[in-house]
């Protein structure tokens, strides 16, 4: 009788404390202490709790209120705010939940595969010192963490950590190189949040309203899309935020030129299910990379896909192809990727005019003679060699469709190419291979881009 009781009772506190926490205002990990909220931008905050319950939401002597749905989910907006803090972020419903140390400044996105997810202390150049001197009190950090299944999900266990020396090692090496140089220029806090896989394909982080926009896509397997975005990207996404960083695309390879279509839906996609219009989308292309038994020029079709995607309006690309390590699919010097995505980033999106950010790009070719004159955009100061060398990394051919290695000099922003063993030349390439490393570069020592002229 007495465990009966004993029983009864524990059945009845259990049913109190559950039916506490059903009322309870809950919220998402997303939103927590030390967070960093979208400046200049309606503020959108969301939770859970009772059906019908009346929440509050204050902040910065702003407030707002809402109700919550028959499925006991709320969100209420607060007007812009400009950069600053630290602030309380206040809801309070039945119960009241205090968030503390909230800034607002600028919120970014940074997804991909491996080499986003490749954090700080994982042997990246100089990491020791790096980490050791990141004492950045304005910069925050959040994680996304990997699903356990496919199923998806609103919340996440994660929370945000204020940039430390013993905080950021195990933080996106590329994410907190690009935030590290926003904060240092803009003089406002930056908030980083990390979504990434390793060894994942773009396919699964797109979602289908994404796929529905692409008519090259409509009749592929939708079982290969929105997995990773239905667990990873869409919790994320009633979050205002800047804009958003990607570095993948070494799942793709092989896919040619059909990773353009899948780049047009994962960005078309992402600025749809967001509703913040064409916001900001910096990606970074492959570095080159032996892929042993794969077709020596199947990584240089995903750069041309990727080169090709920069007419997604308001994107940017950052070129790779001189830091990388061929021997390695994660090369180890993350600062200049991050510091290359943040010179976009500060140029296109926060309008600093000094700062150098573009490649060069193949623009047209004209055959003159026996040799073919290649022009460059992004190239008005001129062209040059990084280690002063002959350029390397040029082919050239005839209408028999035969590449030879070709003679490649500097003229302005053009390149003339030409080799004595094609007299009648029709096409030129360059980099054309997934090892190549050319040298060519403009005067701000951005290198160029591989391309070929041909459509072999």
């Amino acid at each position: 009788m007495l465990i009966r009781r004993h029983v009864a009772t524990f059945a009845v506190l259990s049913f109190l404390m559950c039916s506490t926490a059903f009322a309870d205002v809950r919220l998402p990990h997303l939103i927590g202490n030390h967070m960093v909220l979208q400046r200049d931008m309606p503020i959108r905050i969301w939770g859970w709790a009772e059906p019908d319950e009346k929440v509050a939401v204050a902040l910065n002597r702003q407030q707002a209120t809402g109700t919550t749905n028959k499925d006991g989910k709320w969100e209420v907006t607060l007007p812009a705010m400009s950069a600053g803090g630290p602030y309380e972020l206040l809801i309070t419903g039945k119960n009241q939940i205090k968030i503390d140390d909230v800034l607002l400044g600028e919120v970014w996105i940074c997804s991909g595969q491996s080499n986003m997810n490749w954090v700080m202390s994982h042997r990246t150049t100089n990491f020791d010192q790096e980490i050791a001197a990141a004492d950045h009190p304005q910069i925050r950090l959040f994680t996304v963490p990997e699903p356990k299944n496919a199923e998806a999900r609103d919340d996440f266990q994660s929370e945000w950590y204020v940039c430390s020396s013993k905080t950021v090692g195990y933080f996106s090496a590329v994410a907190y190189y690009f935030g590290r140089e926003l904060n240092k220029e803009l003089k406002v806090p930056v908030g980083l949040v990390v979504s990434a896989v390793p060894g994942t394909r773009i396919e699964p982080w797109t979602p289908g309203a994404g796929v529905e926009l692409i008519a090259e896509l409509k009749d592929k397997d939708k079982a290969e899309y929105s997995e990773l975005y239905n667990s990873m990207i869409r919790p994320l996404t009633p979050l205002a935020i800047r804009g958003a960083i990607w570095y993948q695309g070494e799942g793709n390879v092989g896919d040619g030129f059909m990773y353009y279509h899948r780049m047009r839906a994962l960005v078309g996609g992402w600025r749809k299910v967001w509703g913040q219009g064409d916001f900001p989308f910096y990606y970074v292309q492959l570095a080159p990379l032996n892929w042993g038994g794969k077709p020596k020029d199947q990584l240089p079709q995903i750069w041309e896909a990727q080169t090709a995607a920069l007419d997604i309006p308001n994107t940017g690309m950052a070129v790779t192809n001189d830091i990388g390590n061929t021997g390695d699919a994660h090369p180890r010097n993350k600062l200049d990727v991050g510091k290359r995505l943040a010179n976009w980033a500060l140029a296109r999106t926060y309008g600093n005019k000094s700062v150098a950010y573009l490649s060069p790009l193949y623009e047209s070719m004209r055959v003159d003679g026996n040799a073919i004159r290649v022009r460059f955009s992004n190239a008005a100061g001129g062209l040059a060699s990084r280690n002063g060398k002959p350029l390397s990394w040029f082919t050239i051919a005839g209408a028999d469709q035969k590449f030879v290695p070709a003679e490649a000099k500097i003229d302005g922003d053009e390149v003339v190419v030409s080799s004595p063993e094609v007299t009648a030349p029709v096409a030129v390439r360059f980099g054309w291979h997934q090892i190549a490393e050319p040298n060519l570069m403009n005067k701000d020592g951005l290198p160029a881009s591989s391309f070929r002229t041909d459509k072999w």
